[in-house]
């Protein structure tokens, strides 16, 4: 079994579905089609079977790399393209979209105008083909087999024994393309038309590539495996509404009320079938029953909607697990490095900072349930950090709901930020829509939740601090490393002080360096950051003034296992540590008290890493 995300042999879905393979293997009802003489030549033990998530990942068993060709399954898609190529009242003054409950080749058309009742009929079908955008033949096959190519994530070719025995063979179909053509359904000869439905349904295909197709559907268009869009997903909805209502022709209705799965069959015993958002289903078995159906194809796709839960009416629902993480700024603090009387007003007030980690789909549904949660605790809370970073996709109705909730908490005199909003393009566009040129002036955006929470931190220390004097203290009497010591132990530490001026941005120390020096932030902003997998720097805490870095190398001095970076200019006092031993043989207290300090200093971020424990167990 190959795959884009590698699945385990023992995974529970591949037992699954190997275990399936067997229950129907030795299945012997129906029979291979006769009609087109190619597909007479298919073995009615044929059996393949395959599952695609929209995430990317594939399971497949039996017979699902074997070649056969994908006739009927090729029509949702040629609608698509032909949505693409003309407007949907264009394709619906050609092609309706009603069920008939007929056959898959009857000649269904509506009385006075000729219009084939759907797309999924080969009338209709046909009429699709006419409408691929080419200025020539050779053209309209080279676009269609592009699209296909881009579904099934492989370049794919035309069977030519099948299209030869079509072509030679669909004397019925020309028959239809002429009726097209006398009521202007067709405006060109029917005959090239024709024979691009012939082509387009002589593909060849496996049931691996019908998997993958099908996920593309669920994927809004999009392949799952290569990420490539192949159908645009504003037609997808289209495709798959007549899929669901027209595709298994007489037996679409039972298959929908039954299965629950937008679907279509081939009769060289392809099915597809769709839940959309989820995943993409691919079934090959060549015995058919009366209807034109594979038999194997429609039970598998019966146990799996059962076992799977997969009725498109009978879904979860997606809203009770939208929001993946709620948590206060009480609870969890950013990484900067707080004061004693800031951390506790953080402790006291933080809970007015709620902050929402999303996940998954953002739909009315989805948002929906977010928004009726901001309002429950609308009146204790000030600001709302909305983290989108695990969300995979927004409509525009989820759009315009988030931006809702982001003027009436505006005009309440509160704050919502969005955080990660690269997540969803397609409300960072409406939002841009909606605020014009006050789009940067008004709205808050972070790339993470750790910036955007400090910003919350810092607005709501300055609102409930007002009284503090922030310059209530000298240095270096105010660096917190040397508190409670005398003021001639301070003066001894300071007299080996060299002071040092960093511009923003600049490095002041790196991963590997020596750790043989303490940094005293005089003034600014200083972060510790590590490197991570995704190439971004993570950071593990950013220290103001009165604060110390580096004082773990009074400890081992070990290689410096983090870079410190000047967020904003920085001035601060360096004490080399070799410089610093001398002092410690003469002055044994200082060194005590310091080690007290620092003790202190890890004990305090040792209680803040537990409670945030405790919210993300």
């Amino acid at each position: 079994m190959s795959s884009s995300t590698a699945i385990e042999s023992s995974s529970p879905i591949l037992d699954y579905l190997q275990e399936l393979h067997k229950t129907y293997a030795g299945l012997l009802e129906g029979t291979v089609a006769t009609y087109i003489p190619e597909l007479a030549k298919a073995d009615p033990k044929w059996f393949g079977v395959a599952l695609v998530t929209t995430s990317g990942a594939v399971y497949e068993v039996g017979d699902s790399r074997k070649a056969f060709t994908i006739q009927s399954i090729s029509k949702p898609f040629v609608y698509g393209l032909a949505l693409e190529d003309n407007t949907r009242a264009e394709v619906q003054a050609k092609v309706g979209v009603e069920p008939t409950g007929d056959a898959f080749n009857a000649i269904s058309l509506e009385p006075g105008t000729g219009r084939p009742r759907n797309p999924m009929i080969n009338a209709g079908a046909i009429a699709a083909a006419g409408l691929i955008a080419g200025k020539s033949h050779a053209t309209r096959l080279r676009r269609m087999l592009q699209m296909f190519s881009l579904c099934a994530g492989r370049e794919v070719t035309i069977d030519e024994m099948v299209y030869r025995s079509e072509a030679e063979t669909g004397h019925r179909n020309r028959a239809i393309g002429h009726m097209l053509r006398n009521f202007d359904i067709l405006q060109e000869p029917p005959d090239p038309v024709v024979d691009l439905y012939f082509k387009q349904c002589s593909i060849s295909v496996t049931c691996h590539d019908l998997a993958v197709m099908a996920a593309t559907l669920a994927n809004r268009g999009a392949n799952p495996l290569t990420g490539k869009q192949a159908i645009r997903g504003e037609y997808v909805e289209s495709v798959l509404s007549v899929m669901a209502s027209c595709g298994m022709y007489d037996y679409a209705g039972e298959w929908l009320y039954r299965i629950g799965m937008p679907a279509k069959s081939g009769v060289a015993g392809g099915v597809i079938a769709v839940l959309p958002g989820q995943i993409g289903v691919g079934v090959f078995s060549p015995p058919l029953d009366t209807r034109g159906n594979s038999v194997r194809g429609q039970r598998v796709c019966d146990d799996l909607s059962r076992s799977f839960d997969l009725h498109l009416f009978n879904n979860p629902n997606a809203g009770r697990s939208v929001i993946r993480l709620e948590f206060t700024g009480a609870e969890v603090n950013s990484t900067r490095v707080r004061t004693a009387e800031d951390s506790r007003e953080l402790q006291n007030s933080g809970s007015a900072i709620r902050v929402f980690q999303l996940q998954g789909n953002l739909v009315f549904s989805t948002c929906e349930v977010v928004v009726r949660r901001v309002f429950t605790i609308l009146d204790e809370t000030d600001s709302v950090l909305l983290d989108l970073k695990h969300v995979l996709g927004t409509d525009e109705c989820a759009a315009r709901l988030f931006y809702q909730l982001w003027a009436k908490m505006r005009a309440m005199g509160k704050t919502v930020l969005f955080c990660a909003i690269s997540q969803a393009p397609a409300l960072r566009r409406y939002l841009k829509i909606k605020l014009g040129e006050q789009f940067d002036r008004e709205l808050r955006l972070f790339d993470d939740s750790d910036r955007a929470l400090e910003w919350c931190e810092n607005g709501l220390l300055e609102r409930r601090l007002t009284h503090r004097d922030r310059a209530a203290e000298p240095l270096p009497a105010s660096y917190e490393l040397l508190r409670n010591l005398t003021q001639e132990e301070i003066r001894a530490v300071a007299g080996l002080f060299e002071r040092r001026c960093y511009r923003a941005g600049e490095v002041m120390a790196r991963i590997g360096d020596s750790s043989s020096e303490v940094f005293f932030i005089a003034s600014g902003l200083a972060s510790v950051t590590v490197p991570v997998a995704s190439g971004m720097q993570k950071r593990l805490g950013a220290f103001s003034a009165g604060m110390a870095l580096g004082e773990m190398g009074f400890l081992d001095r070990a290689p410096r296992s983090a870079a410190i970076t000047a967020e904003t200019d920085v001035e601060c006092d360096i004490l080399k540590l070799d410089e610093f031993e001398p002092l410690a043989q003469t002055h044994p207290r200082i060194k005590i008290v310091l080690f007290t300090n620092m003790a202190l200093g890890i004990a305090d971020r040792l209680r803040k890493a537990t409670r945030a424990m405790s919210v993300f167990d």
